[in-house]
């Protein structure tokens, strides 16, 4: 059997700050850095202690550091990967919220969703995003280890849940999964039938 532990970073700068995050590179504020040592501890009781690890990462400073966090505990490196970063908001990145809120295009009801741009110059399409992360699970499931680790952002949740299921990127449009920040999200395949599951979604018990 299979496991992948999917971690959304906890709290950065950019959202004490109301900034907007996407590519732009906060930090983890000092709570932040807290709970990634909470997401760590509880990984280590999940894990049993003789088992291979391995670790993946967004390359971005508040997931890479939650990782590393997370890898010093389980004595594993982090890959950083930047297929594994949140949506890219072009040039609202770094923006205070309200800027973006004035400037922000709303996907139709119906029609085309996954390939709406919101609006914003430089920003990623939905099926940009969710292609760029499907790739980087493929990756990561491709490799043949029991216990994987993946630290990304909340946006990057969904479609890493996705990939993992086999959903068609198409048939993305209206789902999103929701991840709180400093979460763990379980997903699990079976050895005899190879199913894929969602045994727990943004879990975030450890943080209290």
């Amino acid at each position: 059997m299979r496991t992948v532990y999917v971690i959304a970073h906890p709290e950065s700068t950019h959202h004490i700050e109301g900034l907007v995050g996407g590519w732009y590179d906060a930090q983890l504020t000092a709570a932040g850095l807290c709970a990634a040592h909470a997401i760590a501890d509880a990984l280590r009781l999940r894990i049993p202690a003789a088992c291979e690890v391995e670790l993946f990462s967004s390359d971005l400073r508040r997931a890479a550091r939650t990782a590393t966090v997370i890898g010093n505990s389980l004595g594993v490196p982090p890959i950083l990967d930047p297929r594994l970063r949140e949506k890219s908001y072009g040039e609202a990145e770094g923006q205070p919220q309200e800027w973006l809120d004035q400037r922000f295009v709303r996907p139709p009801v119906v029609g085309e969703r996954m390939r709406h741009d919101e609006g914003i110059p430089g920003s990623e399409t939905i099926a940009e995003f969710a292609q760029r992360v499907y790739a980087a699970v493929d990756a990561i499931q491709l490799r043949d280890c029991d216990h994987q680790i993946v630290v990304t952002h909340g946006g990057a949740i969904t479609f890493v849940a996705a990939a993992w299921t086999m959903l068609p990127i198409e048939s993305l449009g209206y789902l999103r999964l929701h991840a709180a920040p400093g979460s763990i999200t379980e997903l699990r395949e079976d050895d005899y039938f190879h199913n894929r599951q969602v045994v727990g979604l943004g879990d975030t018990r450890h943080l209290s």
